[in-house]
Formats: C-alpha cells, sequence, structure tokens
C-alpha cells in the first residue's frame, strides 16, 4: 500500500477510527502496532538520511554554544521516529504517539512547510525559548540542553498535502 492510497484512505475518518485502522493495517502487514504505522517500503534508500544529519548537527550547534558535549546520532530510533511523526500527522495531535520508541523526551515539530523549515525554523524556535521557569514554557529548550539525554533520532513524515511532520527523540 502506498502512502499516498494510505493517506486518502485515512482522510475524513475520526481519530478513534484512524487509530483502529492503523492498528489493523500494521496488524496485517506485520508491523509495529498501537498506532505505529508500517515503512512503505523498508528496502528503499533513506530519503531523510541527509535531514537527520542536519538536525542533528543543528541541534549539536546549538549545544556546543553551551559547551554541552555532542548528543550521537539514534539511528536504530529513526524509523521509529519516523513513524511517531507519521502517527501524529494521521491524528493530528503532536505527541500522540509518544513514549512509543522507548525514547525519554520529544520535541516535536507539526505541520511545518518543509523539511528545511523545520531544520532552520522550527529548531531555532524551540531553542529560542531560552532558560527559564516554568517548564513548560521551556520544555523544548530543557531536552536539547538536557546532560541526561547522549542520543537523538530525528523522524520525519510528509503527509499529501506536502506539510511535514517531525520528531527528535532523546534518549
Amino acid at each position: 500500500m502506498t502512502t499516498a492510497h494510505f493517506d486518502a484512505t485515512m482522510k475524513g475518518l475520526n481519530r478513534m477510527m484512524q487509530r483502529r485502522v492503523e492498528f489493523i493495517i500494521a496488524f496485517l502487514l506485520g508491523c509495529s502496532i498501537g498506532g505505529i504505522a508500517c515503512n512503505d517500503d523498508a528496502d528503499s534508500a533513506d530519503t531523510y538520511a541527509q535531514a537527520r544529519e542536519d538536525c542533528m548537527a543543528r541541534i549539536n550547534g546549538f549545544r556546543a554554544t553551551l559547551d554541552l558535549p555532542p548528543l550521537e546520532r539514534w539511528t536504530d530510533g529513526e524509523s521509529c521516529a519516523d513513524s511517531e511523526a507519521r502517527s501524529d500527522a494521521m491524528t493530528n495531535t503532536a505527541h500522540g504517539a509518544f513514549g512509543q520508541c522507548d525514547e525519554w523526551a520529544q520535541n516535536e515539530c507539526p505541520g511545518w512547510d518543509s523539511v528545511e523549515s523545520v531544520i532552520s525554523g522550527c529548531l531555532q524556535m524551540m531553542w529560542d525559548e531560552g532558560p527559564g521557569e516554568p517548564y513548560s514554557e521551556h520544555g523544548h529548550y530543557i531536552n536539547m540542553t538536557s546532560t541526561s539525554y547522549t542520543r537523538v533520532a530525528c523522524g520525519f513524515y510528509e503527509t499529501g498535502t506536502g506539510t511535514v511532520w517531525a520528531v527528535q527523540n532523546f534518549r
């Protein structure tokens, strides 16, 4: 099943029905379940390879301004991060699939214009939250600067309408 076909099928269904359909399709195709959709072609080249590198480099560039150690690229978590971004896009719920990849923290860029705008705009916006309290107003920045995390997996999903959902999973 292609992504476009899946997106067209899912359009118009309410959230509960979407979750049920996701579960059934994932089960039938032998993929992960619980809101995590399948990779359309597991053998294809990673179309987001450069974006993942750019995402990690951008986060580490921000960290370097505070003399913080760089995060390692969590390559084993990238496919799952893509699935979380896809699930969240389909349900239109930021952080809706949070925790499905065994991440400890997550930042999300929902519905951006392009992968490039995620890297340049969304990550900058989260960084610009800067230090401070209360946590709810600075949580993205805190995740990006935490020394409790040593790895980051950047996941991406482009919808049929061209918007990009992206997650950064920290572990």
